[in-house]
């Protein structure tokens, strides 16, 4: 029986282990919290995919506001603009807490998705989810009140619906952080971060916890996640 063994070391190819590695066109990087990745307007070259450890993507207006437009989080690439042809960076990327990252040029990415189809699905399956966690961001800011998208953020924060339990928060995602990424003031997300503790939709345990509960009043129909309930009369 003859056995085709270039096919079978072509098949044998995986993704995740193949980033986990170094090799040609491809570095193996750590970054300490706090530490950038890349910076706005820096030379965009190169594709980097998240080992271990998250990070934060911040964008700096010509006014000078800088505002937090991402965070991302262990199996996700990101720099994947000068693929298309940006030459330089649009955001500064910005380790949250020790990091482990790979970093691949552009030539190897483009060879990469020709030879490798199970590194092109991944890479693509990547890009199909930020284009939709992006739509659903806009219709957030169109459509929903910014109590309801901090519920939704503290969700895809805890990765509800992913697979496991959900997790705690890191404490290094700031109120200010998470006012940025809703469009609106660390007053108000204080506010709603103390309601939803009241609730117990949430709790704080050096890290913030959020509970299934969250997740029911965010399907509610209602506007508000959920009404306070008026003192009883004695």
């Amino acid at each position: 029986m003859e056995v085709n063994v270039g096919n079978a070391v072509k098949n044998s190819f995986d993704p995740k282990v193949f980033l986990s590695k170094v090799g040609n066109g491809k570095t193996i990087l750590e970054f300490h919290s706090n530490q950038n990745v890349f910076a706005q307007g820096e030379v965009a070259d190169t594709v980097f995919y998240i080992q271990k450890g998250r990070v934060k993507l911040t964008v700096l207006s010509e006014q000078g506001k800088e505002a937090v437009v991402g965070i991302l989080e262990p199996g996700q690439f990101f720099g994947e603009g000068c693929m298309n042809g940006h030459p330089l960076r649009i955001a500064t990327t910005t380790a949250m807490e020790e990091c482990v990252i790979t970093s691949i040029t552009r030539e190897a990415m483009v060879e990469l998705l020709r030879e490798e189809p199970k590194f092109s699905e991944l890479f693509m399956a990547h890009l199909l989810k930020r284009n939709g966690r992006i739509q659903e961001d806009l219709i957030d800011q169109l459509f929903y009140p910014s109590e309801k998208r901090l519920a939704r953020l503290l969700l895809l924060l805890a990765n509800f619906g992913k697979d496991g339990s959900p997790q705690p928060i890191n404490p290094n995602i700031s109120q200010e952080t998470l006012a940025e990424m809703i469009g609106t003031t660390r007053s108000r997300v204080n506010f709603f971060m103390n309601k939803f503790r009241k609730l117990g939709l949430i709790s704080y345990n050096g890290k913030i916890e959020v509970h299934n509960s969250l997740l029911n009043a965010v399907l509610h129909e209602k506007p508000e996640i959920e009404r306070e309930k008026p003192p009883s009369k004695v």
